[in-house]
């Protein structure tokens, strides 16, 4: 048959590295104007006009056209909390029978997870139809109270729906098992209703995973809603919009959050459920963007299974990543190299790295992007040693001051000049001036990998750039690194300025300074020690934090060579050994 899904194909061989120098430049350090602001506005307050509401009338569907799978398996925990009448996602609770959908107090991210009904999938894991179709029926009815006939935000965003109309079809027996008509008849009316609201908003929506999941919303219902032809039309036009706008040529997704990455490799492999239901075969870019996203997933992982913490992420927990994996379909090793990306991965022995070597993505493509430039994070097999502090999305729970605190750069284990970021971080939280280039150049050789990559982001304040090599043994055994100030043209060239490279350690990793102040043991949970040693600068053991796979804040160290550089700029090296 013509089928919409493939059958895995074999693991290919891993891509080679392409050794040599490149220079990666922010494609657009703009925010949305003042004008986009004011049209998105405009367009929100257009939903509540007469005019619009004309517009979402039409013909309601009797029935589905098909009910696809839902290739990503639930969270089963989460579902037993559901049919224990707890609705949660990290650390957040709320009451089932009591819940309020447009509550913020559990965060963005919490009425995010609520409003799309992604909730269905956790459902499904936990429990038979039987058991789950009454809770979920019992949430549908509060939804459709408080929001079906009130077109607004944030239930009536064009991205939530898009997640919504693949939740409500993939778990169709979930809530549409009733034998009450009138229930019924509300569900698929308020279904046609969101897809003609689609058709209005989809290309709308923000650029990026917003945009992705809008236009997929928009193509599911113009596949299991009857008549929806032309519809099906318009958003496989869409989505080639969005897919040429929203990821990269190598994998990524344009906003550079792994958790970001992770959502799209769930979303496609779910649209791609629904073209396999129909059988349709799909527009050749959804299968080829997957494709290569999961590798780029892959990439940003580490020994336990988890991602790194980038662009305001968490690393979330390890059976998350390895469902959407699966769900996917495709199998593939790790990406090692991307440029547009922004991720370059060494591993020798069980050691990986994870560095982060482009700009912090545009400010109109972020939200919460982070002034992260040429930092890392580095494990040894399951042990997380060298860490970022983490982002608090997808949960987005954490006090807002302490969100805009992970953002900075010196919540990343990289260097720091005056206590500055690299890229600015605006009050209003948009990216500001900085990282506008960085230039890399990585080879590999028997003994080891090696990456050695700039940043511009301190010219323009101190005359100076930043330039940090890393180089992982073939066994893993040693990672040596070297940060270097350069001074450089069309700075302002202070005399001196304070510098700081902080090397934040997981939770659970033992620091104990040297007697001779210029270096560390690192005793890991697991028993493996480790040794830090540096020259150039003091070496200081303070206070961390780290946010783990469940949102919540963990007590941690950090390791902080510091020192003043003259205009005409210094270097620091530094090496962490296996010890035993």
């Amino acid at each position: 048959m013509s089928g919409a899904r493939r059958a895995a194909p074999e693991e290919p061989a891993e891509t080679p590295v392409a050794p040599g120098r490149s220079l990666i430049r922010v494609a657009d350090e703009r925010g949305a104007s003042l004008a986009e602001r004011l049209m998105a506005q405009l367009e929100r307050l257009a939903w509540k006009t007469p005019f619009h509401s004309m517009r979402l009338r039409g013909r309601y569907p009797l029935k589905l056209l098909g009910v696809p799978r839902d290739p990503i398996a639930g969270d089963a925990e989460a579902g037993l909390d559901l049919l224990d009448g707890e609705v949660t996602l990290g650390r957040a609770r709320a009451d089932a029978d009591t819940l309020d959908y447009a509550d913020a107090r559990h965060g963005q991210g919490f009425v995010d997870h609520v409003q799309s009904f992604a909730w269905l999938r956790d459902l499904a894991a936990a429990a038979p139809r039987e058991t789950g179709a009454p809770v979920a029926e019992a949430l549908m009815r509060r939804w459709l109270d408080a929001h079906g006939a009130v077109i607004a935000e944030p239930a009536w965003r064009a991205d939530l729906w898009g997640r919504r109309i693949l939740a409500w079809t993939a778990h169709a027996p979930l809530i549409l098992s009733s034998s009450d008509l009138v229930y019924r008849s509300a569900v698929l009316n308020t279904l046609a209703r969101g897809a003609r609201h689609l058709d209005q908003t989809a290309e709308k929506a923000p650029v990026g995973l917003p945009r992705i999941a809008a236009a997929a919303g928009l193509i599911a219902a113009g596949l299991l809603i009857p008549g929806g032809e032309p519809r099906l039309a318009r958003g496989e036009a869409a989505m080639a919009k969005a897919l040429a706008t929203g990821a990269t040529g190598d994998g990524g997704i344009v906003s550079r959050a792994p958790v970001d990455l992770l959502a799209l490799v769930e979303l496609l492999a779910q649209l791609l459920a629904v073209y396999e239901e129909r059988r349709r075969e799909p527009p050749a870019a959804l299968p080829a963007t997957l494709a290569r996203a999961v590798p780029a997933l892959l990439g940003v992982t580490l020994g336990d299974g988890r991602l790194s913490s980038w662009q305001g992420g968490g690393p979330l927990e390890a059976d998350r990543v390895a469902r959407a994996i699966a769900g996917s379909g495709v199998r593939t090793r790790p990406q090692r190299q991307s440029r547009e990306w922004g991720f370059q991965r060494l591993a020798g022995g069980a050691t990986v790295l994870v560095a982060d070597c482009a700009p912090p993505p545009a400010s109109r493509l972020a939200r919460g992007g982070c002034a992260s430039t040429l930092a890392f994070e580095f494990a040894d097999g399951s042990q997380r040693i060298i860490v970022n502090c983490g982002g608090d999305r997808p949960w987005s729970a954490l006090p807002r001051e302490i969100g805009e605190a992970l953002r900075t750069t010196a919540a990343h284990s990289t260097l720091t000049l005056a206590d500055s970021n690299s890229t600015a971080i605006h009050p209003d939280g948009s990216l500001g001036r900085g990282v506008t280039e960085v230039e890399l150049d990585r080879q590999e050789q028997e003994s080891a990998s090696r990456i050695e990559a700039s940043h511009d982001g301190y010219v323009r304040r101190y005359g100076l750039i930043h330039r940090r090599r890393l180089a992982l043994a073939a066994d893993g055994r040693e990672l040596a690194g070297e940060d270097v100030l350069l001074p450089a043209g069309g700075g302002r060239g202070a005399a001196t300025v304070g510098f700081a490279a902080r090397f934040h350690l997981a939770p659970g990793v033992e620091a104990t300074a040297t007697a001779d102040g210029q270096g560390a043991l690192l005793r890991l949970e697991g028993g493996g020690l480790w040794q830090f040693r540096c020259r150039g600068g003091t070496l200081a053991l303070e206070e961390s934090i780290w946010i783990d796979g469940r949102g919540r804040p963990a007590h941690a160290s950090q390791l902080v060579v510091s020192g003043q550089a003259p205009a005409g700029g210094t270097s620091i090296s530094w090496i962490i050994k296996r010890a035993g």
